[in-house]
């Protein structure tokens, strides 16, 4: 089922309508779809690198308002939506942990779950349950999301296919590094 959607996915970005499609799964994507935008982004940008940023903003804005929707599926209907879709997804034996500490690093947790391949629909939903601040989560989320669509939109833009081989392989593992890094640099400083 999974490679029947990715299939489906590249042949949109084809589609005279590619950007609402890309718009649907981008909010989708943020709240129970188990596939990325990049899957879209990607051919839409190496056909058209003039619209990077257009395609890249569509994702971003979209990407934040599914994000809200999972927040809401997560603050209002956790027990009768929430729950099956964590279940569905294999997290729900790490909730009741997860929950303990999840407020105290909830900016880090959005942003690392925005940049990086971890599910990010877990946390909207999870935000949402936890009644994290709102507008640390929008926030957070518009800085994340922005910050992966447009590094993909930017790579695309000046390197082409190319790079393509690249993220779509190794992209995930990078934004990955660069969260660890930059996390690594705030304790760091702390210290000293």
């Amino acid at each position: 089922m999974i490679r029947r959607l990715y299939e489906w996915m590249l042949r949109m970005a084809e589609h005279p309508n590619a950007l609402w499609v890309l718009a649907v799964v981008s909010f989708a994507e943020s709240s129970v779809f188990p596939i990325p935008p990049d899957v879209l982004m990607i051919p839409m940008i190496l056909a058209r690198p003039s619209r990077a940023w257009i395609i890249a903003g569509i994702a971003l804005l979209s990407s934040v308002l599914g994000g809200l929707a999972g927040y809401a599926i997560g603050a209002l209907a956790y027990d009768t939506l929430g729950q099956p879709i964590l279940e569905a997804l294999g997290k729900q034996e790490a909730m009741d942990a997860f929950n303990q500490t999840f407020n105290g690093v909830g900016f880090w947790a959005v942003l690392v779950a925005g940049i990086t391949p971890f599910p990010y629909k877990v946390i909207t939903i999870m935000s949402g349950w936890t009644a994290m601040p709102l507008a640390t989560f929008i926030a957070t989320s518009i800085l994340a999301r922005g910050f992966r669509f447009f590094v993909v939109a930017a790579l695309l833009r000046a390197y082409g296919a190319p790079i393509r081989h690249f993220i779509e392989r190794r992209l995930g593992l990078m934004f990955t590094l660069f969260v660890l890094l930059l996390i690594g640099g705030f304790l760091a400083l702390r210290l000293l």
